[in-house]
Parts: structure tokens; C-alpha cells; sequence
């Protein structure tokens, strides 16, 4: 199978359908009140890069391991949303790549959006987050990157 761009439109094959959900999976962990669950949804050995922009004047890109990212994620206690739009999925046998902008809240405010770029790969258990990079940028910039549902303006003429 070669690496196919699943775009707006396109018909849907079942294995870009299966990687979608297991995002979307992944996304809803995210948001569960129990803590454990990204876990189940995430390699151990995989890496995260955050492209923090949320300072113009200082950029820097952080790394950790996902360990250690599930140790600290089962400490916290807020309320977390994040919201990813799938711009593209490209599938290659048992590895896959989704990226599309996203918008992350933090007890039902904006706290950043940016762009996912979600590395995977298909495990017995099915597809899993292997490696993740994503871009963390100020709300003022989401209507640029194209998260679904900004300007703001928008949301709240919808509220």
C-alpha cells in the first residue's frame, strides 16, 4: 500500500478511517477524566516535540519522553479539550502520519492552537501514537493556521 493523502472529499479507505479514530481516540483521552487512558492510546518508547511559539521573541522547542509526559499528565487535575482538524493522513503498511491544526483548552478556555503533526504506527492492538511534534502558538493565531472554527468573532455570534 502506498502513502495515500486522505484530503477533503476523497473517498475514505478503511485504513484511513481506522488511523482517524485512533486520533480522534487519542484526542478524547485527552479530555477523559481518568488520566490513564492517553496511555493506552500512546507508545512508552515515543518522544514529543512542542514547538513553542508562544513567545515570538523566544521560540525554543522542548522535548520529553512519553513516560514521563504520562507520569506528569496523571497529576493533573484541570479540564482539557483538544480539537484537531485533519488536513492530511498518509498511510505506508503499518506506519502513518496525520497533521492538521488543532486548539487545545484548558478548563473551557483557549489556551493555544497550533498545528499536529501525529507519527503512528499499527500495533496488535491497532493503530497507536508513536511520536508526536506540534506547533503551541498564542489563540491570536489561530485563525491563521486554520483551526477549525475561528475568528473568535464567529463562535461567540454563535453562542
Amino acid at each position: 500500500m502506498g502513502a495515500t493523502p486522505a484530503l477533503e472529499g476523497d473517498h475514505q479507505s478503511e485504513a484511513e478511517n481506522a488511523v482517524k479514530l485512533a486520533v480522534n481516540g487519542f484526542m478524547n483521552a485527552i479530555a477523559s477524566d481518568d488520566k490513564t487512558d492517553i496511555a493506552g492510546h500512546m507508545i512508552p518508547q515515543a518522544m514529543i516535540f512542542v514547538h513553542n511559539r508562544m513567545d515570538p521573541d523566544n521560540p525554543r522547542v522542548d522535548h520529553l519522553p512519553v513516560a514521563m509526559h504520562l507520569e506528569n499528565w496523571a497529576k493533573r487535575d484541570a479540564r482539557y479539550i483538544e480539537d484537531m482538524a485533519f488536513t492530511s493522513v498518509l498511510i505506508d503498511g503499518d506506519m502513518a502520519h496525520a497533521w492538521g491544526p488543532y486548539s487545545f483548552w484548558v478548563n473551557y478556555e483557549l489556551s493555544h492552537c497550533g498545528i499536529n503533526s501525529l507519527s503512528l504506527v499499527r500495533t496488535v492492538e491497532g493503530w497507536k501514537i508513536a511520536n508526536t511534534s506540534f506547533t503551541m502558538e498564542r489563540p491570536s493565531e489561530c485563525e491563521r493556521l486554520g483551526v477549525p472554527g475561528f475568528p473568535v468573532e464567529e463562535i461567540r455570534d454563535d453562542q
